[in-house]
């Protein structure tokens, strides 16, 4: 159970760097609360993860051997990583920290599903593509059913800002059913008595404490800091990243929802113009991107290296 310890701190730095992305915007914006954000985020999020989290958990327990020494070196790795990021308020990608430190102990022990590693990359790539692709959809698709539908600007507005909440719920539920694999998918049939689905369980209810209790600072941060978003584009950066998710989470591959969120008001500024986007913020959370993966892998493999030559 020891090793199980660290995939739960992983679930809560997820928790608490992830959330921003679903619920950020309508926070930032005074829709909702952020303890009912939270709250509704957290029991979404634990739906997903029961429901339809069992995908992506069998996807990364494939990708290395794994024992009792290298679950908790990955778990550990891959939390610090995300830790330290979310204290930088830049919105990473969790699945990019825990593969990350998944091909540093691979690669320290020539164990590496090759294969299993170039999929979920591949998926990374298409990830915020894929997002901007759905982004420009959704857009257009809005925009021409409220120039064909009568309505005061108040009323259209109150209606895409309530609707944001309910694609920020079923956000929180693509988070909970992608991303639960990235908490405990690496002690899928390593613990012995606790099946795929109480890892699912765990690894949930884990994010759902990281949202309730260390995530309003990535939360202000992706909700005002890419680009300044009104009710309109707010519902489409928001469903875009939901559908996005949602359908690698069916296919199951953990992926961004970070890079889908970002993929996703990217699309919308090319629609509106780039002048828009705040090429600054964009640039930080770019190098986040690129140094997750690195920062975790080089951990996961040192402490490996440290700890076999310990003989521990």
């Amino acid at each position: 159970m020891l090793p199980l310890t660290g995939g739960l701190y992983l679930g809560w730095a997820l928790g608490a760097n992830d959330a921003a992305n679903v619920f950020g915007t309508a926070v930032a914006s005074r829709i909702i609360t952020f303890r009912k954000a939270c709250i509704l985020c957290s029991v979404s999020i634990i739906l997903g993860a029961m429901l339809q989290g069992g995908a992506g958990i069998h996807t990364l327990s494939g990708l290395t051997e794994q024992t009792t020494m290298t679950l908790l070196i990955i778990s550990i790795s891959a939390a610090f990583t995300v830790t330290l990021m979310t204290t930088m308020s830049l919105p990473i990608s969790t699945s990019q920290a825990v593969v990350g430190a998944i091909a540093g102990i691979g690669l320290a022990t020539n164990t590496m599903n090759w294969s299993g590693l170039t999929k979920i990359i591949t998926c990374w790539v298409v990830t915020p593509v894929g997002a901007m692709f759905f982004s420009c959809i959704i857009y257009r698709l809005l925009a021409a059913l409220i120039k064909y539908v009568p309505m005061s600007i108040l009323t259209r507005d109150k209606i895409l800002w309530s609707g944001l909440l309910i694609v920020g719920t079923y956000g929180s539920y693509a988070l909970g059913a992608n991303n639960v694999a990235n908490a405990t998918g690496i002690f899928s049939g390593q613990l012995a008595g606790i099946s795929d689905s109480q890892l699912a369980l765990f690894g949930g209810v884990a994010i759902a404490v990281g949202v309730l209790t260390y995530s309003k600072r990535v939360m202000m941060a992706v909700g005002s800091g890419i680009m300044p978003l009104d009710a309109f584009t707010a519902f489409t950066a928001v469903a875009s990243m939901a559908v996005t998710v949602h359908i690698f989470a069916v296919i199951g591959v953990p992926v961004s929802t970070s890079q889908a969120i970002v993929g996703s008001i990217i699309g919308i500024g090319m629609i509106r113009g780039t002048h828009a986007i705040k090429f600054g913020v964009l640039r930080n959370i770019a190098m986040g991107w690129f140094l997750t993966p690195v920062i975790s892998l080089i951990l996961s493999a040192a402490s490996y290296a440290v700890l076999v030559n310990a003989k521990f």
